[in-house]
């Protein structure tokens, strides 16, 4: 794990998973593919405005606003059939909403790993989720060069 200071949202997300012993990890996540938020009305039904995560089996498709202050909003969409990738999606945009555009960016590319379902999913699913963080990096770089 990368020695970086993790923003305190993501921070508190990770103490809570490594707290509980595997099994009662995957419990969590599933409560957290519950807590996915919908997206605002402007981006429901609009799959074209937001970026397709490829490296999700499931179709999972994410989006993050900066505003003109550098506060970073992250929605994303997931299907619930699918609610290890949905859990997933919903520790991003709960941890991720809210940060400047410099904390997200700071993020470390291995969180995804420091959460310690590493042994509870498959590794497809842990590249999913480092493949929705990668994204999101990067439409926040591109953000902010468009401004």
């Amino acid at each position: 794990m990368t020695e970086t200071v993790l923003p305190a949202t993501l921070a508190e997300i990770r103490d809570e998973f490594l707290e509980l012993a595997e099994p009662e990890r995957l419990q969590l996540l599933l409560e957290f593919s519950q807590e996915l938020p919908a997206v605002p009305s402007e981006y429901e039904g609009h799959p074209e405005l937001s970026e397709r995560v490829a490296e999700c089996q499931s179709p999972v498709y994410i989006i993050l606003e900066v505003d003109d202050e550098g506060i970073v909003a992250m929605h994303a969409t997931a299907p619930r059939e699918a609610p290890t990738t949905r859990g997933f999606a919903s520790i991003l945009v709960q941890g991720i909403t809210g940060l400047s555009a410099a904390e997200v960016l700071a993020i470390p590319d291995d969180f995804p790993q420091s959460i310690g379902l590493t042994r509870a999913v498959s590794p497809l699913r842990i590249a999913g989720m480092t493949g929705m963080l990668m994204r999101a990096k990067r439409q926040v770089r591109a953000r902010l060069a468009a401004s």
